[in-house]
């Protein structure tokens, strides 16, 4: 049903993009395949090709308007052809550079109101909008402005992780799932037995940065492996790709976008930055994974407590320097049994 949605949206707005609107205030559109008791909802185009969603509304519906003119816009409308005047809730994306998130946002509100047209308990005529507002509320953030950016440093760190996250969307298109550390768990991916923890630096030595005494830790009864990545940043033109590539590449293989922009904008990462973000490109220069286990160079809670260290201190923070001969490296056939047995704990 998915791809139904989207499917129709991106060959309406295509259509619809073939004729130009005559004048600033009015819309081409096509009827989309949900219809609320007041009619269709409709795709639409305006005299800048701005795409739009329209949802009929009766005239005394209320509508939370957005518009501070940035990236979307949500305004009540009336539309009169020669045989009906009607009134639509009408979201608008003024970026064109966000139509397939835009789309993504389509897809959402249709499918959530094709659900509530199957529920005959559901009065329709009231709940589209409601349907609407809600779906709204779970996408506004990935639209938002950011009033901070990403320096270089944060965008080598997601780089690294979506490098790993990429190797297991490969294998399993839910494998974002997986992606645990921007929701607060302690390790970037956990299947909840097996994780891995990813470290990335942009200096001439892997000495990574331990952030508390649970990164290092492995789940109760599993395994943990940290993989560690040198990157080096490369000049605009030059070899290497940026994140925002490996987003795109993410985006393409995983079975749930919304799930992934919102795990994106939980790290910082959010859509409406993307052209900032293209010219900055890396190359990895180096990749080691390790074994987290005993004689791992680590700090945990249980050393600690053996050295007598009051309970009070908190925030341990330290670098272990890779440098040195030991701890030796995994081969490349351990990390893919283990990337295999997350993806396999996932099912």
């Amino acid at each position: 049903m998915t791809d139904i949605f989207r499917r129709a949206l991106e060959e309406s707005w295509r259509d619809l993009l073939l004729a130009p609107v005559s004048a600033d205030n009015r819309l081409r559109t096509a009827p989309l395949p949900v219809t609320t008791s007041r009619g269709p909802v409709l795709a639409a185009v305006d005299h800048e090709g701005h795409r739009h969603l329209l949802i009929p509304i009766a005239g005394n519906q209320h509508v939370r308007e957005i518009r501070d003119g940035q990236v979307l816009r949500l305004r009540r409308r009336p539309l009169e052809d020669e045989e009906v005047y009607q009134y639509y809730a009408d979201l608008g994306c003024l970026r064109r550079d966000l139509d397939d998130v835009f789309t993504g946002l389509g897809e959402n509100v249709l499918r959530e109101m094709a659900r509530l047209g199957e529920d005959e308990q559901t009065p329709a005529s009231s709940q589209a909008l409601k349907s609407l507002h809600r779906v709204l509320d779970r996408w506004r953030a990935l639209f938002r402005t950011s009033g901070t950016l990403l320096g270089p440093e944060q965008l080598a760190g997601l780089y690294g992780e979506l490098d790993i996250l990429l190797r297991l969307l490969t294998e399993n298109p839910s494998a974002h799932r997986l992606w645990t550390g921007p929701s607060g768990s302690p390790h970037d991916f956990s299947s909840g037995t097996d994780a891995v923890e990813v470290k990335t630096t942009t200096g001439d030595a892997l000495r990574v940065r331990v952030h508390g005494l649970r990164q290092l830790e492995p789940p109760e009864g599993g395994s943990l492996q940290l993989a560690c990545m040198r990157v080096e940043r490369v000049p605009e033109g030059g070899e290497g790709t940026s994140v925002v590539d490996l987003v795109e590449r993410a985006l393409r293989l995983c079975d749930d976008e919304s799930t992934l922009l919102g795990l994106l904008a939980e790290v910082g990462y959010l859509t409406v930055d993307a052209e900032r973000y293209r010219t900055t490109n890396f190359i990895v220069r180096e990749e080691r994974w390790y074994a987290v286990a005993a004689g791992f160079p680590r700090i945990t809670t249980a050393d600690l407590a053996l050295a007598e260290v009051p309970g009070n201190v908190t925030d341990v923070e330290y670098t272990v320097d890779l440098t040195v001969p030991s701890p030796s490296p995994l081969p490349m056939t351990g990390v893919e049994r283990h990337l295999a047995a997350m993806l396999g704990g996932s099912k």
